[in-house]
C-alpha cells in the first residue's frame, strides 16, 4: 500500500508539473537548520526581530499541559541561530507565546498564553532581554491561542486570546502595556482554536475569523467599529473539527478568502464575495489528514498567494497555487511525518523569500531555507 506521501509524489508527477517538481528541491532543511537538539512540547512558533538588530530571531513555545522552557533564538543574520536564550526562569504550561510593541517603547515584547496558569507579560529592553511583569486575563483558563492587533484602533495592541471550552478574552492595552480591560467575544462553550484579527468586510476596522473544534461552527464575527461583534457568519459544515484559519485573497478577485486547517476532514477554501460570502468553496487537500496549522505566502515568487499546511502525524505540505486557485500542486516538505502544531513563514536569511519554520511536539524544531528561483 502506497503511503500517503508516495501518493503526493505521483499527484505531483501526474498533473504534470515536472519543473516546479524541480523547483521546490530547492525548499530544503538539514542538521544545521533546527532549534536546539531539543524534543519538546513546542505549541507555536513566532519571529520578528527580537534585538533590534535587524534580523528576525525566533521565539518558541513550549509544554502545552506540562510545564515546558520557552525559548528565544537569536539570528546571526544569515538565518543560523547561534545564541539561544530562556525566556523567563519558570517552566509553564505554554501554548502560545507571540511577538509584538506592547508598551509602546519601539521594541518587541512577549505575551505567553499558558493553559490553567496565568498568562504573562515580557517586556523587552531593546536589546532583547526581558522582564517578566503581569500577567492579563483569566488566571486559570484553557488558554490555546493569542492573536496581538489593535482591535480598537487607538494605536495600542492589544490580546485576544482563545479559550478551548471557555469564553474567548480581548484585553485592552491601556497604552504602558496594561491589560485590565477585559471582554469577552463568541460563545461562552465556544472549543476557539484560533482566531485572525483583519478586515475581512473593508470597513476599515478589524473582524475576527474563529476557528473552533469540538463539531462547533466557525464563525466570522464582524466589528460593529465599536468592538460590538453581534452580527455574524458561519461558514465551513457547522461541524468541522477546525484546529487553524488563515486570511488572504486567493483567486485574486479582490475579496479575502478564509483558509481552514482541519481535523479529519479537507482542507477548504472559503470564497469571499459580496453578495454569498464564504459560500463557494475550493477544496485544495482532499485528505483526512489531521491538519493542525496553516500559513499562506508566496512561496514561489510568482505573486499569488501558496498555502503550507502542518500536519499531526504525517507529512507537512505545500500546496503552490495554479491558475488563481483552480489548480493546486501539492508537495511534502519532507518524506517523514510530523507532529506540527505550529507552521509560519518569514524571511530569514534576507534573501527575499519566505522561509518556513514548524513548531513540532515530541521532535526538533525544524527551519526550511526556501532556494526557488525568483
Amino acid at each position: 500500500m502506497l503511503s500517503r506521501t508516495s501518493k503526493l509524489f505521483m499527484l505531483l508527477i501526474s498533473i504534470g508539473s515536472t519543473s516546479l517538481c524541480a523547483q521546490t528541491t530547492a525548499i530544503k532543511t538539514n542538521g544545521r537548520l533546527i532549534l536546539g537538539t531539543y524534543s519538546e512540547r513546542t505549541a507555536s512558533v513566532a519571529s520578528g526581530d527580537i534585538d533590534g538588530d535587524g534580523d528576525h530571531d525566533i521565539l518558541v513555545a513550549n509544554g502545552r499541559h506540562w510545564p515546558g522552557q520557552n525559548r528565544i533564538f537569536i539570528n546571526n543574520g544569515r538565518g543560523i541561530f547561534t545564541v539561544e536564550k530562556d525566556l523567563g526562569s519558570l517552566k509553564e504550561t505554554t501554548y502560545a507565546a507571540e511577538l509584538a510593541d506592547l508598551d509602546n517603547d519601539g521594541d518587541l515584547d512577549v505575551a505567553v498564553g499558558n493553559d490553567m496558569a496565568p498568562n504573562a507579560l515580557f517586556f523587552n529592553d531593546g536589546n532583547g532581554n526581558f522582564t517578566k511583569k503581569g500577567s492579563f486575563g483569566e488566571s486559570y483558563s484553557s488558554t490555546r491561542n493569542l492573536t496581538l492587533a489593535d482591535l480598537n484602533q487607538d494605536s495600542f495592541i492589544d490580546i485576544l486570546i482563545t479559550n478551548r471550552g471557555r469564553p474567548n478574552e480581548i484585553c485592552l492595552n491601556d497604552g504602558k502595556g496594561g491589560f485590565s480591560k477585559t471582554m469577552n467575544f463568541g460563545n461562552s462553550k465556544d472549543s476557539t482554536i484560533d482566531v485572525v484579527a483583519v478586515d475581512i468586510d473593508g470597513d476599515t476596522d478589524l473582524d475576527l475569523i474563529l476557528a473552533n473544534r469540538d463539531g462547533q461552527s466557525n464563525y466570522v464575527y464582524l466589528n460593529d467599529g465599536k468592538l460590538g461583534f453581534d452580527e455574524k457568519i458561519a461558514f465551513g459544515t457547522g461541524s468541522d473539527d477546525t484546529r487553524s484559519v488563515g486570511v488572504g485573497d486567493i483567486n485574486e478577485d479582490g475579496m479575502l478568502d478564509i483558509i481552514t486547517a482541519n481535523i479529519g476532514s479537507p482542507n477548504v477554501i472559503y470564497l469571499g464575495s459580496v453578495k454569498d460570502p464564504y459560500i463557494q468553496t475550493i477544496i485544495f487537500d482532499n485528505t483526512d489528514a489531521e491538519s493542525y496549522a496553516v500559513s499562506i505566502a508566496d512561496m514561489d515568487s510568482d505573486t499569488d498567494l501558496d498555502i503550507i499546511i502542518g500536519n499531526s502525524e504525517s507529512t507537512n505540505m505545500i500546496y503552490f497555487n495554479e491558475e488563481n486557485g483552480k489548480k493546486w500542486v501539492a508537495y511534502p516538505l519532507k518524506d517523514e511525518p510530523s507532529d506540527t502544531y505550529d507552521i509560519i513563514t518569514i524571511d530569514l536569511n534576507n534573501d527575499g523569500r519566505e522561509d518556513i519554520i514548524e513548531a513540532n511536539s515530541d521532535a526538533i524544531n525544524r527551519y526550511y531555507f526556501n532556494r526557488l528561483k525568483k
